[in-house]
């Protein structure tokens, strides 16, 4: 897989990466995980050159890290590493439809005892990407990061990364110490960053790691309707999935498909190139728990759009009905 390094000083990646949150909870909560193939689907990935593994500590809550850390045993070399601290889980079970309950938590003391737990989960001395899952409203920007930068200084983390922010939050951590990433939910149907963020991290060398880049799986076109989400599933209670909104936005997976075809790939594949072509310092994260999606989303890499199917997909409208 082509490579691209994550900010300026950052690592070396595969353009595409991977998010491990869905190996542990949020989608299908009703199907009882199988960690044997996602510790396979983890391999694979590092065999396609899908170096870049994303998790975070409220990931199961407290277990995804875990199960990254034992498929990266004897291959922690191939892996680059990148988890999240910032947030903390207050019930298990206790939020909508039985997911666990978090809430933020930028308490430097907090950050501090974060990334210890998070290296005795991952079974390692370090990650490569140490993230702020989300800003703290109670507690100053300056020193929640502050507290992160000391674990780069102590040699824990080897760079840091922000999630879910604004150019302003991203300037204020600047000022402290350098922000090699910005995680942000960016998709054909999520397009809020290519206004500011976007540009931003463009001319200051920051790497934009984008989430949920096939919108949940709609843009795969895997839901035409409400009632084949699965029980339990998170997506349930997103408001673009519910009946009325789901079926206003099924022209947009019917846009994604014609330029599919168009090109010869699948439409997962077609957009990821979108976000690739965005930039060469985009590196989407797609999750998935199953070894054929994966390597669809590999591929992707290798998938060229002119400049007519991007206009094409330029083209297509926003979504009906809010992200959360």
């Amino acid at each position: 897989m082509r490579t691209t390094t994550l900010g300026i000083h950052g690592p070396r990646v595969g353009v595409i990466g991977l998010g491990a949150m869905g190996m542990s909870f949020a989608y299908d909560m009703a199907t009882p995980r199988d960690e044997a193939t996602s510790v396979s689907v983890i391999h694979q990935a590092l065999d396609l050159g899908v170096t870049l593994i994303d998790t975070a500590d409220v990931y199961g809550p407290y277990t995804n890290e875990e199960l990254l850390g034992r498929a990266v045993a004897g291959h922690r070399d191939r892996a680059v590493l990148a988890t999240k601290a910032g947030m903390e889980c207050v019930d298990p079970t206790g939020g909508p439809g039985g997911s666990p309950l978090v809430r933020p938590n930028g308490r430097p003391e907090h950050i501090r005892a974060a990334i210890d737990a998070s290296l005795r989960r991952l079974g390692t001395d370090h990650v490569e990407l140490y993230q702020l899952h989300r800003v703290d409203p109670e507690v100053p920007l300056e020193e929640t990061w502050g507290a992160m930068a000391e674990a780069v200084a102590a040699g824990k983390a080897l760079h840091l990364g922000l999630s879910e922010v604004g150019v302003e939050q991203i300037r204020r951590a600047q000022a402290i110490h350098p922000v090699t990433t910005v995680q942000s939910e960016f998709s054909l149907w999520t397009r809020d960053v290519q206004a500011e963020v976007l540009p931003y991290c463009a001319r200051h060398g920051i790497g934009l790691l984008p989430y949920s880049p096939l919108g949940r799986g709609f843009l795969a076109g895997r839901f035409a309707a409400f009632d084949e989400l699965p029980l339990n599933d998170q997506r349930r209670r997103l408001p673009r999935f519910q009946d009325d909104n789901l079926r206003a936005n099924l022209d947009i997976a019917v846009r994604v498909r014609e330029v599919a075809d168009r090109v010869g790939a699948t439409p997962a594949q077609v957009a990821l190139a979108w976000l690739l072509a965005q930039g060469g310092h985009v590196v989407p994260i797609p999750g998935t728990k199953t070894p054929k999606y994966l390597g669809d989303n590999a591929a992707a890499a290798d998938v060229r759009l002119s400049p007519a199917d991007l206009a094409d997909l330029d083209a297509i409208r926003p979504p009906v009905g809010a992200r959360y």
